[in-house]
């Protein structure tokens, strides 16, 4: 069995899946990326896909939402000041700039993640992010194939800014190789099909034989109009394309492990709640409590399916094909 973990992107909204994790790591006996042949995620699910490869505790990444989430989001300063920066940030999200700061996000990565580079992943690693430039899809993985020779050489934090580097939001973000990368949500908020893909065509695993838990941040439920004006539905078009991205996603993921409609084959493990439309934004730090009552109340739910799917013996090791010099 082949077992792959895939986050969704979301912004702080990530306390969901951080949370998630982080309560089934403390109820399993090792690290979660122990019991997983490669992990994904994009934007903030590409931060907690790579803190957990890096060998992280999932109940620190959870921390760092928590804790840090206001601060990144600049939401954390009260009173008057804080309620002008507050107006600031708005204003300038909606002319001539990101709304957030990217310097503190940085620093609360590299606080994590330290100097270690995509190649000291002790599970492989996907990580979806986008050039702009040239409009290429951009992906940075581990050295599990001889094709990839560069990507591990590159700074864990580098490719978490870079997958989270939401436009409008936060500024592109420019690797330590001079590469301008934006969010990878653009095309692949949830990278369980690109992953899927990735283990029938690259690693060459048997379809029958994958297995994928599949992390979300939460759906809004909300119906598309049959109308709208342009300025209307462009306030809503991000919910509409990531709903629609992610279910394409998760379709092609079924069709390619076999778990279709009329098979006994269980392939695709997906956890994720339906919410009501607009009262979890990308950067509302607010509701970071709620966030966590929800995933408390979901880890309580799956643990029992998902221990006996996914987590009762380990994972083969991993042999990286290229290593990082000392």
């Amino acid at each position: 069995m082949k077992r792959i973990l895939s986050i969704d992107g979301g912004g702080i909204k990530g306390m969901f899946p951080a949370t998630f994790l982080a309560e089934l790591e403390a109820s399993v006996d090792r690290p979660l990326w122990e019991y997983f042949d490669l992990i994904t995620g994009t934007s903030t699910g590409g931060i907690i896909a790579i803190g957990l490869a890096m060998g992280v505790p999932a109940s620190t990444i959870r921390d760092l939402y928590e804790e840090k989430g206001p601060e990144i989001f600049g939401q954390e300063r009260s009173g008057l000041k804080g309620a002008w920066d507050r107006k600031v940030a708005q204003a300038r999200w909606l002319s001539w700039g990101p709304k957030h700061q990217s310097d503190i996000l940085h620093d609360q990565l590299v606080s994590i993640l330290g100097e270690q580079k995509i190649g000291h992943a002790k599970t492989r690693l996907m990580i979806p992010a986008f050039h702009g430039k040239t409009r290429q899809v951009y992906i940075f993985k581990t050295p599990h194939h001889e094709r990839f020779q560069t990507d591990f050489n590159v700074l864990a934090s580098d490719a978490a800014m870079a997958t989270a580097a939401a436009p409008t939001f936060f500024r592109e973000f420019i690797t330590t190789q001079d590469v301008g990368l934006v969010d990878g949500g653009l095309w692949a908020n949830n990278p369980t099909g690109v992953a899927v893909a990735e283990g029938i065509g690259t690693l060459k695993w048997k379809p029958d034989e994958i297995k994928v838990l599949s992390v979300g941040c939460l759906e809004d439920v909300e119906e598309m109009p049959k109308a709208t004006g342009a300025i209307r539905f462009a306030q809503k078009m991000s919910g509409f394309f990531m709903a629609g991205q992610s279910y394409g996603s998760l379709g092609i993921a079924h069709i390619l492990t076999g778990h279709v409609g009329g098979s006994d084959h269980k392939a695709i493990y997906r956890v994720n709640q339906m919410v009501p439309a607009g009262n979890y934004g990308l950067d509302n730090t607010a509701r970071i409590a709620d966030l966590k009552d929800r995933a408390m109340v979901e880890a309580r739910n799956q643990k029992p399916d998902l221990q006996k799917a996914f987590f009762t013996e380990p994972a083969e090791r991993f042999e990286p094909i290229y290593e990082v010099a000392a």
